[in-house]
């Protein structure tokens, strides 16, 4: 007899799993293949992502794969709260939101190379936390215009919603926030380093 500890497990597994299944579906490869443009993976950085999307010369193709990568962040979120309650399942949805950025940074599909999960992060962290969300998609915005990096805009965008939900108390948010930065530096190595070196 499976007892309410179990449940909760049982439960838990299968938000986490699901989250990253969710999130490893490969939106940019789709659209692109969906409109003759071939695979993205062979155009610019290789990635999967709205950002390499663009590389090819469709915005509409790149800002549907920009609102879809970011949305399947937020309904891991959204989905695991509505069954468990907001409260009850932030830390829950937190988890799988995180796995959903897991998913499409190393998708099963795609041998586990996958994009950046710049997107699929902010869509995580407006469906946990709106406000800190709002934080991230405002620096990004401001980094991007300012020094037209967009690598810099993501790191900063991401490190201040953690920071935003340092100071409000949302502790759970900001521990997830800071495991997403780290990933999220761990995904944009090549590209830090050169910024460091200036041939960003």
């Amino acid at each position: 007899m499976t007892g309410p500890v179990d449940g909760f497990s049982l439960a838990f597994l299968i938000a986490v799993l699901g989250g990253y299944l969710l999130g490893s579906v490969p939106f940019g490869l789709v659209l692109t293949r969906m409109a003759g443009l071939g695979d993205v993976r062979a155009i610019g950085s290789g990635n999967i992502g709205a950002t390499n999307v663009l590389r090819t010369g469709n915005k509409a193709l790149a800002a549907a794969t920009l609102i879809l990568d970011g949305g399947k962040g937020w309904l891991v979120v959204f989905l695991v709260g509505r069954n468990w309650g907001f409260f009850e399942g932030l830390d829950a949805g937190l988890a799988a939101g995180f796995c959903a950025v897991l998913g499409h940074n190393f998708p099963v599909w795609l041998k586990f190379r996958g994009g950046k999960g710049v997107a699929t992060t902010i869509g995580v962290l407006l469906g946990a936390y709106f406000p800190a969300g709002v934080a991230a998609c405002v620096v990004w915005l401001i980094t991007a215009a300012v020094f037209r990096y967009s690598s810099l805009a993501a790191l900063l965008g991401l490190s201040a919603a953690a920071l935003y939900a340092l100071w409000v108390g949302a502790y759970p948010v900001m521990v997830t926030g800071i495991a997403l930065v780290m990933l999220s530096v761990y995904r944009h190595r090549a590209n830090i380093d050169r910024l460091m070196r200036g041939e960003e």
